[in-house]
């Protein structure tokens, strides 16, 4: 067994995850956890990444140098704190997998092959940290013209796959993205199907000053606004086939503001609160009944997953779904792709590819990441 670490800061902000994980090596499905390490997004960092998202910002190659400087010392942390913990020497590490912060994903565009950026100084966090560091993960893809995302459908049908029944797996981060892993784990689908957690966390920021809806309290008091529902669910985004990907790109204050024009000037901020959670579930709904109706299984994981009422909404609206956390199958919801950027870290170093072409619409399979050596 080899010790990977993963690295993980996903789109709603709120902080990096390190996960310590023991690997078979050239074993995929052999994945056990070790230790968890979770750090806060500081304030100044997170609003400056959240800038870096929008165009037409002054300066922008040096404040992202910058930012990526900031990330890569906060990602060090992580790791510093992570071994810590649990008493494991960095010499122990094989190597380590960092996600970095997206702030901008453009796959296919302007161009035909685009971009997608995330942010990390991968040199100076194999300086910090003293372990192989291998990041840039997604754009090898999008150079074999995928979308770059998703990237964990084959992790979750490594970890989840059921012998004998379809398994879905729905990641709740700031964007939502789904698996669809037949029995077995033999064929694999996945997408990204709409805003996680990114609008909601918005509205609460801007009207509660907290980065998130604690279990949803303040959303279960709110009633749904039918009307603005359905102007949230028009995007015609939503509509498209996959393969597809996205991000805040899209899904930003300015598109949910221009949606909001439209609503009723009395609409209240918890009402809007309660609608902006319903369009997270009718997103995620949405995509099943089109692309799994017959699913019966359908595994949680990101910060979603600890919201209440998201998930009871998400339960009332597939009855025929069992629906529970990826905590049943024995890993946390907050660790999934932490861990998955572990794996795909192993996958790299032992020549596999990383991506599922049938997912992102790549030409084929390709080995993703670059290394940056201790």
């Amino acid at each position: 067994m080899a010790l990977y670490i993963g690295l993980m800061s996903g789109t709603s902000l709120d902080g990096v995850d390190a996960v310590l994980t023991a690997i078979e090596e050239g074993q995929p499905g052999s994945i056990r956890t070790l230790a968890h390490q979770h750090l806060p997004m500081p304030d100044a960092l997170r609003s400056e990444l959240l800038a870096l998202n929008q165009r037409g910002g002054v300066d922008e190659l040096h404040r992202a140098a910058l930012a990526s400087n900031a990330l890569a010392v906060l990602y060090a942390d992580a790791v510093h704190a992570l071994l810590q913990s649990c008493g494991t020497p960095v010499d122990e590490i094989r190597a380590l997998g960092a996600h970095g912060q997206t702030v901008r994903h453009q796959p296919g565009a302007h161009d035909g092959t685009g971009y997608t950026i995330q942010l990390i100084n991968g040199a100076l966090l194999a300086e910090l940290t003293r372990i192989d560091t291998i990041c840039d993960l997604r754009s090898r893809d999008v150079a074999a013209g995928g979308q770059g995302a998703p990237l964990v459908p084959g992790f979750h049908a490594a970890m989840f796959a059921h012998p004998t029944e379809p398994v879905g797996v729905v990641n709740i981060g700031g964007i939502s993205n789904i698996s669809l892993i037949e029995a077995g784990g033999g064929g694999v689908r996945g997408f990204d199907c709409g805003p996680g957690n990114a609008l909601m966390d918005l509205w609460c920021q801007r009207h509660r000053g907290q980065r998130f809806d604690e279990q949803g309290s303040w959303a279960a008091t709110g009633v749904v606004d039918e009307a603005l529902l359905q102007a949230l669910l028009s995007e015609p985004w939503l509509a498209l086939q996959p393969p597809k990907s996205t991000g805040r790109d899209l899904f930003d204050e300015n598109w949910l503001q221009a949606r909001l024009d439209t609503a009723s000037p009395a609409l209240s901020a918890r009402d809007t609160m309660a609608t902006l959670t319903e369009f997270t579930a009718r997103c995620i709904t949405q995509h099943l009944e089109h692309h799994a109706s017959l699913l019966s299984s359908l595994l949680v994981c990101g910060g979603g997953a600890f919201n209440g009422y998201l998930m009871s909404r998400l339960r009332a609206l597939n009855p025929g779904v069992v629906l529970e956390t990826t905590e049943a199958r024995g890993v946390a919801p907050d660790r999934v792709e932490a861990l998955a950027f572990a794996w795909l870290a192993e996958a790299l170093l032992q020549g596999r590819p990383g991506n599922l072409p049938q997912v992102t619409g790549a030409r084929g399979p390709r080995l993703l990441g670059a290394i940056h050596r201790a």
